[in-house]
């Protein structure tokens, strides 16, 4: 697997990331070891999870079993200089069980319980974070989702004794407008404070439709920002939304598909399905490898597979080269 560098920092890391948000809950552990073994093994070095993993996936569940599951793993396997490990926090709600109705999640009233980026809460988040990963530091540790509550500058100040303490060696930011990304790096530079240098948002082939207000999901103005931010890498979550590439009959209807639904997807989705089929391979396949394909930003798709069969998928595409030519086809595709 090649490698690319995040931001400007120097530090070089797979240019497909693992998220293991299902580990330890929909994903045993047993066949979560297995696939964090097959993960490395094949060149991966970039490891995904948050300290709200995954209390939504498992009613009961508060939150930590991801961690808890990679913690277990990184001390059985002695391995923990050969990854880099992102964790996150500011997204874990307060009261996991309130949010639960009928067996589902009420995410109108979770999404008004978030934790958030207060000083006292990151620390306290990342010090469990660290116990059960089990280890001393991450590598990259994000705002989960931002939070325009607290000032901004305790938020930043507070990463930024976090990263002189050697607890976290990079700065992140999730689920966040370009406006207020721009913010959060002034006020950085003004005060010397460590600014983000990996930007977590929902990307994927497909382009959000017209008119879409939505917080998570790249638009052509981030594209654009980070184009002229090589300093910032997008590590693009939903890469291959749930699966919809590979099924018209999955499409219909999927919460997935609405931000996207429109006559641009519908173009898009025809070239990506002809192409595959030219190339021999699966669609979601086809759009990994364009995303691992593009410079201009530099993207770092980031995949949460349930099963090991499917991450076994998702690391075929990358060993698939697309010419300059194909890229362009696919890049022309529009409704």
């Amino acid at each position: 697997m090649k490698v690319v560098e995040l931001g400007n920092t120097g530090q070089k890391v797979s240019q497909l990331s693992l998220g293991c948000m299902l580990m330890g809950t929909l994903t045993s552990e047993e066949e979560s070891r297995q696939m964090l073994d097959r993960y490395v093994e094949r060149g991966g070095n970039f490891l995904d999870t948050a300290n709200c993993y995954g209390w939504f996936l498992r009613q009961g569940s508060h939150g930590g079993e991801s961690e808890a599951v990679l913690g277990r793993w990184l001390a059985q396997r002695g391995n923990r200089g050969q990854v880099f490990l992102a964790t996150k926090g500011a997204a874990m709600v307060r009261t996991p069980d309130a949010h639960w109705r009928g067996g589902e999640v009420d995410w109108t009233s979770a999404r008004r319980d978030f934790e958030g980026a207060g000083r006292e809460t990151l620390e306290r988040a990342l010090e469990a974070s660290l116990r059960r990963l089990q280890t001393d530091h991450v590598d990259l540790y994000y705002v989960h989702v931002d939070d325009r509550v607290t000032p901004l500058d305790e938020t930043l100040e507070a990463l930024a004794r976090l990263v002189k303490a050697g607890k976290a060696r990079f700065i992140g930011w999730s689920n966040v407008r370009t406006w207020r990304l721009e913010r959060i790096r002034q006020r950085c530079a003004a005060e010397g404070w460590p600014a983000p240098v990996a930007l977590q948002q929902q990307h994927s082939y497909l382009r959000r439709r017209q008119g879409l207000e939505h917080t998570s999901i790249v638009d052509d103005e981030q594209l654009d920002y980070l184009r002229e931010h090589p300093d910032l890498t997008l590590v693009a979550y939903s890469p291959i939304l749930k699966g919809i590439y590979d099924s018209a009959a999955k499409r219909q209807g999927h919460w997935a598909m609405q931000p996207y639904v429109g006559s641009d997807s519908d173009a898009r989705l025809a070239a990506v399905a002809a192409i595959a089929r030219r190339l021999e391979v699966l669609p979601h396949q086809l759009v990994l490898a364009w995303l691992m394909h593009q410079r201009a930003p530099r993207v770092v798709p980031l995949v949460g597979p349930r099963t090991l069969e499917q991450l076994e998928q998702n690391l075929r595409a990358v060993n698939l080269e697309l010419s300059p030519e194909l890229c362009a086809e696919l890049d022309r595709a529009s409704g």
